[in-house]
């Protein structure tokens, strides 16, 4: 049966690909979506009070009265505004009908438990571009076999927690919930039984010693816990990689975090060629993928989700990365590339000129590519630095390979220090002997090289750089600690006020205990 199924779906992903070539420019592509959108939402709340009746009328231009008109928002706003009226079981608010679903996002934000909605609109749009994921991979030379093995999916608890009218619970429980009954039958990995377990170390040592009973061919999740779940499965089942144990294993589809610190690991754990294909997601919708492995991520610009661009400059954000009251924003046909960008997105779930926190950068702008920099609120500028998580990554990426060791995890934070700055590099690191010395001057010069103005700044304000090694497992006790352990989470790149602190305090009492 699995084969069959397989058979079909492979068949229709190139059916799909050849009907589906993108035939629309961007820009008509964009404004039919907000076309679309004002249509379906003028009559909520939201709607009648920016007047998305009168944006639609002839004598009015609605792409710009909808920019001019709706303000610019964070989470912290919307929720404050309209959404909370929607886990108040209110119905037409910012999108028609009841909202039945909210996720609870893992994400990095200052915000530990933000109610995100996740309307039947969107579901489906999200089921639209994973769709269109699973039929580029035609250009990866994925096996047509893979398709008919297991796709092993490693989020969060699928449990939903009822709460009156609504659920809540991670993303991956409401997509495990909506699922097609052939696909949670017969492909999804681990299973429902499995995925329920609400303890994430309870459910890996259930994936780990199951592992030999099925037959993976695809793997879905976030990088540091993926490895963490291959290394396991390799050790209990004494093996030297994971083809031992699933031979036709041939994609591994990520996102969340860039993959280049993990890569060099990676490559340890498989015993054949991988495809690897990013995808870019979160708890607000699915925005786009990698189409080829020579592109970057393409942006999904008709699955009724309107995109705008804020240059993320001094002159739209406020030093802690709050977007300023209306800033500059751009539409995908006016992007340059190698210009940072602040995402803002008006979506089928209800958000409306909502800025998600990611910061992106057009490598081909054309073809609406882009590669992840950041976040917002994970830049460090303390005296004009403007340090980005992709400086980060790659200062990361060549202390692992001049040094030949293998980096999990970090963080960074900055601070006052003898009257300037200084920056402080927490590095989760086993290996023997590395001495954080050299560790800081290979960072240090890395980022003197890729970024001119952190090489400005330390002959002027930034007078220091530290570098503290942990072992590896402190970072992931951290998140255990804060409750926020497997799946989706991650660790901030950066660390900022409280959860600076928080972090601070984790390492002293650690520091005690031992």
């Amino acid at each position: 049966m699995p084969a069959l199924v397989g058979n079909i779906v492979a068949r229709s992903l190139w059916l799909s690909r050849k009907l589906s070539e993108r035939n629309a420019t961007p820009q008509s592509y964009q404004r039919q979506t907000l076309r679309k959108l004002l249509e379906k939402a003028q009559y909520t709340s939201f709607g009648k009070t920016y007047g998305f009746s009168e944006m639609l009328s002839e004598e009015l231009d609605f792409m710009k009265a909808f920019r001019e008109r709706v303000p610019v928002v964070t989470y912290n706003e919307m929720y404050a505004n309209w959404w909370y009226r929607l886990l108040e079981s209110e119905e037409n608010v910012t999108w028609p009908g009841k909202v039945k679903f909210f996720a609870l996002s893992s994400g990095t934000s200052e915000s530990a438990s933000k109610h995100i909605p996740v309307t039947t609109d969107m579901m489906r749009s999200t089921k639209r571009v994973a769709w269109k994921q699973m039929c580029s991979l035609s250009d990866f030379k994925v096996p047509k076999k893979a398709y008919e093995k297991g796709i092993l999916m490693l989020g969060g608890t699928t449990s939903l927690f009822e709460r009156g009218d609504y659920y809540e619970g991670d993303m991956s429980g409401i997509s495990a919930k909506t699922m097609p009954r052939w696909m949670s039958s017969l492909l999804y990995k681990p299973g429902q039984k499995i995925s329920k377990t609400e303890s994430w170390e309870a459910r890996i040592r259930l994936i780990v010693r199951n592992a030999r009973k099925w037959d993976v061919g695809t793997i879905c999740g976030v990088p540091a816990w993926v490895q963490i779940v291959l290394e396991r499965i390799i050790a209990y089942h004494k093996v030297s990689h994971i083809h031992e144990i699933w031979p036709n294993l041939a994609i591994y589809i990520h996102g969340g975090v860039s993959m280049d610190p993990y890569r060099d690991a990676f490559k340890k754990l498989f015993g054949k060629k991988m495809a690897f294909s990013e995808t870019y997601m979160s708890s607000e919708g699915s925005f786009g993928f990698q189409p080829s492995p020579s592109s970057d991520i393409r942006l999904v610009l008709n699955a009724d989700i309107f995109f705008e661009f804020i240059p993320f400059t001094e002159k739209n954000f406020d030093a802690d990365g709050n977007p300023l009251s209306k800033p500059q924003s751009l539409l995908i046909e006016e992007v340059k590339e190698d210009t940072d960008y602040a995402v803002m997105i008006s979506t089928c779930s209800g958000a409306w000129r909502y800025v998600i926190g990611d910061v992106v950068r057009f490598t081909n702008a054309k073809a609406g590519e882009i590669v992840i920099t950041g976040r917002t609120k994970q830049f460090l500028s303390l005296c004009g630095e403007h340090l980005s998580v992709d400086n980060m990554n790659k200062a990361i990426e060549t202390v692992q390979r001049k040094l030949g060791i293998q980096i999990r995890e970090f963080s960074v934070a900055g601070f006052p220090h003898e009257g300037r700055f200084a920056h402080r590099w927490y590095i989760g690191c086993d290996a023997p002997g590395v001495d954080a010395q050299e560790v800081q001057r290979i960072i240090d010069e890395t980022l003197c090289e890729v970024n001119d103005d952190y090489a400005v700044e330390r002959d002027a304000a930034l007078k220091e750089v530290f570098v503290e090694l942990l072992p590896e497992h402190t970072f992931l006790n951290y998140l255990k600690h804060i409750g926020r352990e497997g799946g989706m989470s991650k660790i901030p790149r950066v660390l900022k006020g409280q959860k600076l602190q928080d972090w601070q305090k984790f390492l002293e009492s650690s520091a005690k205990v031992i």
